[in-house]
C-alpha cells in the first residue's frame, strides 16, 4: 500500500510538479495594510498612512496602542463614524493636502470629524478652505477708470487682489516689449494699478510707457484687454453706457460686480 502511495505520487510530479505544492492562490495577509470598517464603509490602506500624526486615534489603531473595542463580521476594527465623509480624510493622510471638490457642502462635518480623530493640522486645514470659500461668496467691485490725461492715465481698481494678478499678467503677454515681469512702477497696491500714458499726434493711440520711454502697449488695447478680463472672470458691467461715445473704450468710467 506504502508502495502504491510512492508510486501515485511519484507519477504526480512527472505528470505536474505543481500538483503537490502548497496552493498559490491562498496568501496571507500583508500586515502592512489594514482594513477598517468607518459606518458602513471599508476602506483598505497602509498602516503608516493612518500612522502619519503621532496622537491621533487612527495612529494609535493602525500600531495597535489602542485595543480594538468592535469588529465587523469579517473581524475587521469598526469605528461608529461617518463613513462617506471619511475618504477626504484618508485622502488627506495621504496626499498630506486637503483635496475637496466644489460643490462639497460638509464642512462643518469633516472639521468635527478630523476632531474626533484627533487630526488637529486637518481641523486647521478644514477652518482655512472655509475662510476661502466664505471669501469668494463676497462680492467683488472692479472699477476702470481712464481720465484721458497724461498725469492721470488708466487706473484699475479691484477689491479682488486676484483679479489685478490677472490683469498684470494679461500686460505681459500682450506687450509690445519683452518683459520679464509686470513693471512695478505701475503698482500702488495689491488692489490697484495705474498707467500714465502720453498723448500721440495720431487719434486714438495712446501709448503705455515706462519711465525709461520703453513702449508696452495702446491704451485702448490694454483698457478692452482688462474689460474682456473681467467679463471671462464673471464680473458684470452695472455702468450705463452712453451709446453716443462708441465702445467701452471710449467710456471714462467703467464699473462691474460680481
Amino acid at each position: 500500500m506504502e508502495w502504491n502511495l510512492r508510486r501515485m505520487e511519484s507519477e504526480l510530479r512527472h505528470i505536474n510538479p505543481d500538483l503537490l505544492q502548497p496552493s498559490k492562490s491562498f496568501k496571507k495577509p500583508s500586515s502592512g495594510t489594514i482594513t477598517i470598517n468607518v459606518g458602513g464603509f471599508l476602506y483598505t490602506a497602509h498602516r503608516m498612512t493612518l500612522a502619519k500624526h503621532q496622537g491621533s486615534f487612527l495612529e494609535e489603531l493602525a500600531n495597535g496602542k489602542k485595543p480594538v473595542q468592535h469588529t465587523d463580521s469579517m473581524g475587521n476594527p469598526f469605528i461608529d463614524r461617518d463613513g462617506p465623509v471619511f475618504r477626504h480624510v484618508l485622502n488627506y493622510l495621504r496626499t498630506g493636502e486637503l483635496q475637496l471638490p466644489d460643490d462639497f457642502r460638509e464642512a462643518g462635518l469633516l472639521r468635527r470629524e478630523a476632531d474626533f480623530y484627533r487630526l488637529s493640522e486637518l481641523v486647521e486645514a478644514v477652518v482655512e478652505w472655509e475662510s476661502h470659500r466664505a471669501a469668494q461668496r463676497e462680492a467683488a467691485f472692479l472699477e476702470v477708470t481712464d481720465s484721458h490725461e497724461r498725469s492721470q492715465g488708466l487706473k484699475v481698481y479691484c477689491s479682488d487682489a486676484v483679479f489685478i494678478e490677472k490683469v498684470k499678467a494679461r500686460l505681459v503677454q500682450i506687450s509690445k516689449s519683452r518683459l520679464d515681469g509686470f513693471p512695478e512702477e505701475f503698482v500702488v497696491s495689491s488692489n490697484v494699478i495705474q498707467f500714465r500714458h502720453f498723448i500721440k499726434s495720431e487719434p486714438g493711440s495712446r501709448l503705455v510707457l515706462k519711465e525709461d520711454s520703453t513702449f508696452l502697449c495702446t491704451l485702448d488695447c490694454l483698457k478692452l484687454e482688462t474689460v474682456m478680463l473681467a467679463l471671462r472672470s464673471g464680473f458684470k458691467l452695472v455702468t450705463s453706457l452712453d451709446s453716443s461715445k462708441g465702445s467701452v473704450v471710449a467710456a471714462e468710467a467703467l464699473h462691474f460686480v460680481k
